[in-house]
């Protein structure tokens, strides 16, 4: 029985069943390659290999060697859906990244603002992503402050959106969960508050809590600000999550101008044991561009 009917069918997979395999385009074979850090897929990525089933997907990116996958559209996914991948995750060793966790205001103040009914609204959305992050073995989710408040000074704001998330710590301390905050570019998201990696570390060591975090974006901070590497190095202590994607196209590693394989050795040698999220597309389509991916990761995790 092929490997991906018996997990489909009995999700009983064992560690024997997790051997290499191959895939095969045009008369070259792609094993199994075992990568130095969690590079996490999302949905969609191998579909014209694996289907449209997330679970024939997630089987296929165990088989490429991926040991974590991110879902930024979990939350909206059908419950009984999210116990399935989960239950599938569990059994290939595959770890669950992010996740959105609530609503986001890309043209309007959110946080930012102070305002009483949106601040109950965010902390309600993180109170059900606990049970979200619960159900399919999450330990992050992500966290976008939406838009700057234009009538308020940036002091202002950067206070009231501390203040939110001080009370969003106190729901996720007890679940041992972290939201990671993810600082934006101006190009591609023009007017929201939080841009820069100096700012996402201010606020969280003035929040000062384990559940509040920086998801750093490889991409969106090679645009807005660059200095990549000591960037990293100055926010480490407060970095719980990486995201990948080059520059220019936000496709995978070798596609653009970043230095990916300097950037992998620098995590890799810190120590670094979480998710890097592999939020990006793909720089050439069908099959042929997905193995591209997959080489593109094989070759960038070299050092």
């Amino acid at each position: 029985m092929k490997r991906r009917n018996f997990v489909k069918n009995s999700l009983l997979a064992t560690p024997t069943l997790l051997a290499a395999t191959t895939v095969d385009s045009a008369s070259k074979n792609f094993t199994k390659y075992d990568f130095r850090l969690k590079y996490a897929p999302h949905l969609g990525m191998f579909k014209n290999h694996a289907g449209n089933d997330p679970i024939e997907q997630l089987i296929f990116m165990a088989d490429q060697g991926f040991t974590a996958f991110e879902d930024n559209n979990m939350k909206n996914r059908p419950i009984d859906m999210q116990e399935k991948m989960a239950k599938t995750m569990t059994q290939l060793g595959i770890s669950m990244g992010v996740f959105v966790a609530h609503k986001i205001f890309w043209k309007e103040p959110n946080l930012a603002s102070g305002k009483e009914e949106w601040r109950n609204e965010f902390l309600q959305q993180i109170k059900e992503s606990v049970k979200v992050a619960k159900r399919v073995n999450a330990k992050w989710m992500t966290v976008v402050p939406g838009h700057l408040d234009l009538k308020q000074d940036m002091g202002y704001q950067m206070i009231n959106v501390m203040d939110t998330l001080k009370r969003a710590c106190e729901i996720l301390e007890p679940h041992n969960l972290t939201m990671v905050l993810e600082p934006l570019n101006f190009r591609d998201h023009p007017g929201l508050f939080l841009t820069e990696s100096a700012q996402a570390y201010a606020i969280c060591k003035g929040v000062g809590s384990p559940s509040c975090k920086i998801l750093f974006d490889i991409y969106h901070q090679q645009i807005q600000e660059g200095n990549l590497l000591p960037n990293i190095e100055k926010c480490w202590d407060e970095i719980a999550y990486f995201q990948i994607g080059d520059n220019p196209g936000r496709n995978e590693p070798t596609s653009g101008e970043i230095n990916y394989t300097n950037i992998f050795k620098y995590i890799h040698k810190r120590g670094f044991k979480g998710i890097l999220g592999m939020e990006h597309g793909n720089s050439s389509k069908g099959k042929e561009g997905e193995l591209a991916v997959i080489k593109a990761y094989q070759k960038s995790d070299q050092y």
